[in-house]
């Protein structure tokens, strides 16, 4: 008789094929979908009822297999397919591909949601995310530009917003040292006086009065030295100011500085003001026995000023640089006469570099070099560090001495510490700048030349720029480009590893959740776990094989028609059998 065995495993058998090409066509379908996995059908039969058991040989007969009839087929799974397609350059920096295990990490309303497709775009704050809005998750930076590794953080990347500066904390210097130069002799020297023949002197009466024979004490009151063209009256009063305006070092214009008269104010107040704004670094005698600063002869009342020797630090001083004003500034006089009576000698040399503050805000930094002695052993050279943007009094910072061995190599190595105040600015004070006279670009050497030649050879830190471009590495890294030539991390994409990724549970949207089978995430950074590398500028591409695909369709179409053939031929049987009488 026909048996319906054969027609409930043929119906199977449909069942099983038209499963079997809804994977195959949803393959298909997706062929161009980004980063698509794709699945097969995975067949298994039913269990069979035996007819008879298997028996073993005895010593006289063989042994039986068992008799069996299967009862059909069914779709017992369906694997995805992780393995990576194929990565496609677009040319777009926000398209990503991992060449590798891993998955990019997006949420939305903290809801963290996994992803190969990497066609990601900008929203309105900036904010990358995926083309159905999910913010993309990763590391973000401290006010340091140091990629925080923790708490994952949408990333941003402010293009045209961000903005940024860096201070200055290196300057390297390269050139030579004409070691053949002149030895100096002394610096200049100014007399100065209240007329060109006649010292300063003090109004009869003064509270402060000199001891004889002396006419003018550095302890004397400004508000009590005698006007020359009238002996009674102050030359000076209180709430006047004194300014130095003009007044050169070398080639360098000095900046105006003002010094508050009070009742208070004394002749070394004075003179310690001169000093420091005509930027003299007071210390050991120069060669001619003057030893460099501001000083006072009390039996005449004249004052003298010696300067540094080198011939950058010549300065020229006119009548005309020393003024006194009203303290609104209004002009009253040119107190005192001024006579040059020697300039400053000495091979030396002066170079000018910028550096930046905290602020992004330019601050010139003077450094001369002066040659001080010549020996077996080498020669001496004297630094000098100046800036008329020091916050302080006068422009001198800090000054030293470096040496050189008969090879012209420089045998003080260690660079200089200059701490550039920059109160009243608002940026970070003091400006610390590490300067160096050796470096890799060949640093400074003392050799004889013609003359002597030094420049910057490096510098950090940098003005105020604004985010213009932005790219990224293979482990992640979004790196900024700013305008003004800085590059700073923006922060770090994250990666999540599965342990078994073929038991995630797909979302739609190219997007995937955990699975009871999958594992927790595992989240790292690219490159480690084998999560695989950050391409960047690229896409990966469907790995549906169509060709494979087109095959399957034809095999499943092969087995849905002849299951049909088989429940036809088992229907033809049962009409025989209803027809017997």
């Amino acid at each position: 008789m026909a048996s319906t065995v054969a027609l409930f495993s043929a119906l199977s058998g449909l069942n099983a094929h038209a499963r079997s090409l809804d994977v195959i066509g949803n393959n298909i379908a997706n062929v161009n979908t980004t980063a698509f996995k794709s699945s097969r059908a995975v067949f298994a039969d039913l269990f069979s009822r035996t007819i008879s058991g298997a028996t073993p040989p005895t010593e006289t007969s063989g042994g039986t297999n068992p008799s069996q009839v299967g009862f059909g087929v069914r779709i017992t799974a369906t694997q995805r397919d992780m393995g990576t397609g194929t990565i496609s350059p677009t040319g777009n920096v926000r398209d990503l591909a991992i060449d590798g295990n891993g998955f990019f990490i997006v949420e939305r309303n903290g809801d963290e949601r996994f992803t190969r497709a990497g066609n990601f775009q900008f929203d309105a704050d900036q904010n990358l995310v995926t083309v159905d809005g999910d913010r993309v998750l990763g590391y973000g930076v401290d006010a340091g530009f140091t990629v925080q590794s923790g708490a994952l953080v949408p990333l941003n990347i402010p293009l045209g917003q961000l903005r940024v500066a860096e201070a200055t904390s290196e300057v390297r210097l390269t050139g030579n040292l004409n070691a053949s130069g002149a030895l100096p002799v002394g610096g200049s020297v100014l007399d100065l006086g209240a007329t060109p023949t006649s010292g300063f002197g003090l109004i009869t009466g003064a509270t402060v009065p000199p001891t004889a024979p002396n006419v003018l004490e550095t302890t004397s009151l400004l508000t009590e030295i005698a006007d020359p063209a009238d002996p009674d009256a102050p030359l000076f009063a209180q709430g006047q100011q004194f300014t130095i305006e003009g007044a050169r070092k070398g080639n360098l214009t000095l900046p105006t500085e003002r010094l508050a008269i009070t009742a208070a104010t004394t002749v070394a107040d004075l003179m310690a003001f001169i000093a420091a704004v005509l930027g003299i670094v007071e210390g050991d005698a120069n060669p001619d026995g003057l030893t460099p600063g501001v000083a006072l002869d009390p039996l005449t009342g004249r004052l003298s000023i010696t300067g540094n020797t080198g011939s950058v630090h010549d300065l020229e001083i006119e009548p005309t640089d020393f003024v006194v004003r009203t303290e609104s500034g209004a002009f009253l006089r040119f107190p005192m006469s001024i006579e040059k009576l020697a300039s400053a000698s000495g091979e030396s040399v002066r170079t000018t570099t910028v550096a930046f503050d905290s602020l992004g805000q330019a601050v010139e930094l003077d450094v001369a070099l002066v040659l001080i002695g010549r020996g077996d052993t080498g020669t001496l050279w004297r630094y000098d560090v100046s800036s008329a943007d020091d916050s302080n009094l006068g422009i001198a910072i800090t000054s030293g001495v470096i040496a050189f061995d008969t090879r012209g190599q420089l045998m003080t190595t260690e660079p200089v510490q200059v701490l550039l105040d920059r109160s009243g600015t608002g940026a970070a004070t003091p400006l610390a700048i590490s300067l160096g006279f050796a470096g890799a670009e060949g640093g400074i050497t003392a050799l004889a030349d013609q003359t002597s030649r030094i420049a910057a050879s490096y510098r950090d830190g940098a003005p105020m720029g604004t985010l213009e471009e932005f790219g990224i590495d293979r482990d992640g890294v979004i790196y900024g480009a700013f305008s003004n030539t800085m590059v700073r991390p923006l922060g770090q994409l994250a990666l999540a590893v599965f342990t078994n990724p073929e038991g995630l549970s797909a979302m739609g949207g190219n997007l995937y959740r955990p699975g009871a089978n999958s594992s927790p995430p595992a989240v790292t950074t690219p490159g480690m776990l084998g999560s695989g590398a950050v391409v960047a500028g690229a896409l990966e591409l469907s790995n549906v094989d169509i060709g494979r695909e087109f095959i399957n369709m034809v095999l499943a179409s092969t087995g849905y028609n002849a299951s049909s053939r088989v429940i036809q031929t088992t229907n033809d049987l049962l009409d025989r059998l209803l027809a017997i009488r």
